[in-house]
């Protein structure tokens, strides 16, 4: 069913429309094989994702800052993984991959198609939690860059998504309001409760089938927003 009366879409950008966890898991084949580091990087990933989440919680609510962030995660990581590495060059790891992490910019599928068919129709934005230096490079050299009317992240102003603060911020950026504007990302409570919450529309894109709240909308494919918009 369409949705009416929008002029203006929001997309959250890691796990929504880059693809998240396939350049990162390149990026800590790439990182390990330079530093020598034997763990398995599938057996690595399996605690990562759950590790990261708990992390980026945790920076969401500005509870820790982006460097205790970038090291902590690793660390735990290397820690459920049963492998020990020195602090030293867990600090190295920690950069380096933040230095190649946008050097693998593979979108989910359909991505492109789905911003050729929104961009005549609608003024599309990128509203992101992540690091600004980061987020921008993953726009540029996945060439997306030019479909996005403007780019906020968190990092920006100060707070991160759920805080209405955020959205608000957005919303006059775009130079637009809460009712004409619909959020579109993977992080039900940052994305879609946080934009609920200050009025405006959401799909939810349930990238791992968790069908969490039957009356807002979802989706489990980016091509299925033709449905809606």
């Amino acid at each position: 069913m369409k949705i009416n009366g929008i002029t203006d879409v929001f997309f959250d950008l890691d796990h929504t429309l880059w693809d998240f966890d396939k350049n990162s898991a390149l990026t800590f084949s790439k990182i390990f094989k330079e530093h020598n580091i034997h763990v398995p990087v599938e057996v690595f990933l399996s605690h990562y994702r759950e590790i990261n989440f708990e992390y980026w919680k945790l920076y969401r609510d500005a509870k820790i800052d982006k460097e205790k962030l970038r090291f902590g995660r690793l660390r735990d990581t290397f820690f459920a993984s049963k492998w020990h590495i020195e602090d030293d060059t867990i600090k190295t790891l920690s950069t380096d991959y933040i230095t190649y992490l946008t050097d693998n910019n593979f979108l989910f599928k359909n991505a492109v198609e789905i911003l050729e068919y929104l961009n005549p129709k609608y003024n599309l934005h990128i509203l992101s939690n992540g690091f600004e230096e980061v987020q921008s490079k993953k726009l540029l050299k996945s060439n997306i860059h030019h479909y996005f009317k403007t780019i906020t992240n968190g990092e920006d102003i100060g707070v991160k998504k759920p805080h209405p603060e955020i959205f608000h911020h957005a919303i006059k950026k775009a130079n637009t309001s809460t009712n004409k504007s619909i959020m579109i990302g993977d992080g039900y409570e940052a994305d879609i409760l946080g934009a609920l919450n200050v009025g405006m529309q959401v799909i939810y894109f349930d990238t791992n089938n968790m069908d969490i709240d039957t009356h807002v909308n979802q989706i489990t494919e980016l091509i299925e927003l033709k449905e809606y918009l």
